[in-house]
């Protein structure tokens, strides 16, 4: 199976795609969709649309996961963000993938075993189940590879409960 992982943001959005059979991980693509904060919120909203339908026309995809936002104290990013992540779920469901959504503390916990790790444990750790040269950057790609590394993780384990 094909996963996307995808860590939500106006700006930047990072991607990863992950070829996931037999415990075993392919790393496929990642990097990030960026938007020009000169433009209009609608023309950012509509370029992240264009570009993750981009991926999902060139990839087989069928599982997405993707971050659940948390809200700190910039409301108005949080609501832009939002926003964003919106129109991710809405490009994957038109594609009838399967969507997943999971809080840092759950990715952290998968791929480094402990919810409070740090953001370079992560990082490192991703590194090594990817067995990747280098640490993925930058960091909103690292971040969209532990989301599709958790959600392979929790899609065998769910699967496994279910046989």
């Amino acid at each position: 199976m094909i996963i996307l992982g995808l860590d939500p943001g106006l700006a930047t959005t990072g991607f990863a795609l992950l070829e996931y059979s037999g415990s075993k991980f392919k790393v496929l693509n990642y990097g990030v969709i960026s938007t020009p904060a000169s433009q209009p919120f609608e023309a950012r909203l509509a370029c992240i649309h264009d570009d993750l339908r981009q991926l999902f026309i060139h990839y087989d995809i069928s599982q997405v996961a993707i971050e659940e936002l948390f809200f700190n104290k910039n409301v108005k990013t949080a609501i832009s963000v939002a926003h964003a992540r919106g129109v991710m779920i809405l490009v994957a469901q038109s594609y009838s993938a399967q969507i997943a959504s999971y809080t840092p503390p759950q990715v952290k916990s998968s791929v480094c075993g402990y919810g409070k790790a740090e953001k370079k444990q992560v990082q490192y750790m991703v590194k090594q189940l990817l067995n990747l040269e280098t640490i993925p950057k930058p960091d909103d790609a690292a971040d969209a590879l532990a989301l599709a590394i958790c959600h392979a993780h929790s899609y065998k384990y769910s699967k496994a409960k279910v046989s």
